[in-house]
């Protein structure tokens, strides 16, 4: 483990996102000492000058560590890497192992976040059937996706390098979509097994109440007062675009 400075914390930008989510089971798998702050991003404090000096993409999360003085660090791929290394902890030494750990997280990061993030925007943020042929496209991406994880899980423990890892983390937070994109967890026993198996690490629990208590209630308020606005420019949504039938707001 390398020691931060004396009395300095690892400060993590963001709120109760999968993305952000990941980095806070691995700051408490490694039992560091750090602080969440919240970003309003449906009230979009995430495009602030303050912000956008830690990250110009004006995303969540953004770790900023004392060892990296003046270098924030965004992308939670990335994040967890840089933590990995740090901390030497939970991506493997030897070749082979540490290969398919990091080839699980960025199979992560390049299809589980994208493809189920869009099926929740075409599900969640859109009125129903308002995109037909987005949400079947989706939709059937995420099937692929799920059932590919099933498959994987049916003949180990973990996904990757033999061990509990990053991989693990890094694909947990999203696997809870599974239900919500209306996927029967009965049709997928490894997975749901899997995804149980790490909710019961204490770590994990430690990093659940966390996020509650630091996030939950300050993200029920900022999406209570945002308005229409707000929800076009976090969905990205400009001018130049065709309108769009958002479920939180009339039209």
């Amino acid at each position: 483990m390398t020691d931060a400075p004396s009395g300095e914390r690892l400060v993590l930008h963001g709120m109760s996102s999968p993305n952000v989510t990941k980095v806070v089971l691995m700051l408490e798998e490694c039992g560091l000492d750090y602080e969440l702050r919240h970003v309003a991003v449906f009230n979009q404090e995430q495009f602030t000058p303050e912000f956008l000096a830690l990250n110009p993409l004006a995303k969540v999360p953004v770790l900023e560590d004392p060892l990296l003085p003046g270098q924030p660090l965004a992308e939670s791929g990335a994040i967890l890497f840089w933590l990995a290394e740090r901390e030497g902890k939970f991506l493997p030494s030897a070749a082979g192992p540490r290969a398919e750990t990091m080839q699980w997280v960025m199979h992560q990061m390049a299809n589980y976040g994208p493809m189920l993030g869009q099926l929740n925007h075409f599900t969640m943020a859109l009125q129903a059937g308002s995109e037909p042929y987005a949400t079947a496209r989706y939709r059937a991406q995420a099937e692929r996706l799920y059932r590919l994880l099933d498959d994987r899980l049916a003949s180990r423990e973990w996904l990757a390098g033999g061990a509990y890892s990053i991989a693990d983390m890094a694909m947990h937070p999203w696997a809870f979509y599974l239900e919500q994109h209306q996927f029967d967890p009965a049709d997928h026993p490894a997975m749901v097994a899997w995804r149980t198996r790490i909710a019961e690490r204490p770590a994990v629990q430690r990093a659940q109440a966390r996020i509650a208590e630091a996030f939950h209630a300050k993200i029920g308020a900022s999406m209570e007062k945002a308005s229409r606005e707000d929800y076009e420019r976090f969905y990205g949504i400009d001018e130049g675009m065709p309108p769009a039938k958002l479920a939180r707001v009339p039209d």
